[in-house]
């Protein structure tokens, strides 16, 4: 294991940049996974770690020991406390940070399978929320069109809780195009002339669209879609917050399937 122990160190500066920079993550094609949850997560669905930055005091902790032990092919680094620290993200660092490539996913989604569609969806935790979601619910494919969060972005990762490694992700450059493949039906929720969710058959194929924070989908995506889905509230209520929805649309299609 090697010591680093400077802010300058070529190593610290790229993390650093992978923290903070869309751009960055792109063009070096690596992400981070912060905390032994998310690499534990890695490791166990085939991930290979490039990297592991590991806290001195973290070290003597038996879950990071074994974590680093579990990881011969990556380069493993010892950091001063508060050097870690300093390139966390969370407010209590949890002493591992993963230097990870960015998985690519080969073909395009299966057109009979479930998918999860977001269009435009900028929030990362909303986003990492709805891969969980998505890999709770057995949704096996997630398209995130243009506007959207990046999918492998630190933030997303972490409010995914390992669902990435678990799922295949599409970034889309234009959903319309996506969801012209797709041979089931597309839904997508909204609030006039919609069919109460409770009297949908969900039990086929679905592609969900679901969309940006306040806008809802795009004017364009939704004329694609052959199925608009209202979720019952109570009197006074317009909306619920974008995972809210699709937990409660994926649940209701997963429980008709389970009778």
């Amino acid at each position: 294991m090697k010591p680093i122990s400077s802010r300058d160190n070529p190593l610290v500066k790229q993390v650093r940049r992978l923290l903070d920079s869309s751009k960055a993550r792109r063009e070096a094609g690596l992400t981070i996974a912060d905390g032994p949850h998310l690499v534990s997560a890695g490791l166990q669905n085939g991930a290979e770690f490039a990297h592991l930055l590991i806290a001195e005091s973290a070290l003597a902790r038996a879950e990071i020991a074994s974590l680093s032990a579990r990881t011969p092919q990556a380069i493993q680094y010892l950091l001063p406390d508060a050097l870690l620290a300093s390139l966390s993200p969370v407010e209590t660092p949890t002493g591992i940070l993963g230097v990870l490539p960015i998985p690519a996913v080969s073909g395009t989604p299966d057109p009979e399978s479930d998918w999860l569609v977001l269009d435009g969806v900028q929030d990362a935790g909303n986003v990492g929320t709805l891969l969980r979601t998505a890999a709770a619910a057995g949704v096996g494919d997630v398209v995130l069109g243009p506007g959207c969060a990046q999918a492998w972005s630190p933030k997303v990762l972490r409010a995914g809780m390992g669902a990435h490694f678990v799922l295949r992700l599409h970034e889309s450059p234009d959903l319309r195009e996506s969801l012209t493949a797709y041979r089931g039906r597309i839904a997508a929720t909204r609030l006039d002339g919609a069919t109460p969710l409770w009297g949908c058959d969900l039990t086929g194929s679905v592609a969900w669209v679901f969309g940006a924070e306040g806008q809802g989908v795009s004017a364009e995506v939704a004329a694609l879609a052959d199925l608009g889905v209202a979720i019952p509230m109570a009197a006074g209520i317009e909306s619920l917050n974008v995972a809210a929805a699709a937990a409660i649309c994926l649940f209701e299609q997963r429980r008709q399937r389970s009778k």
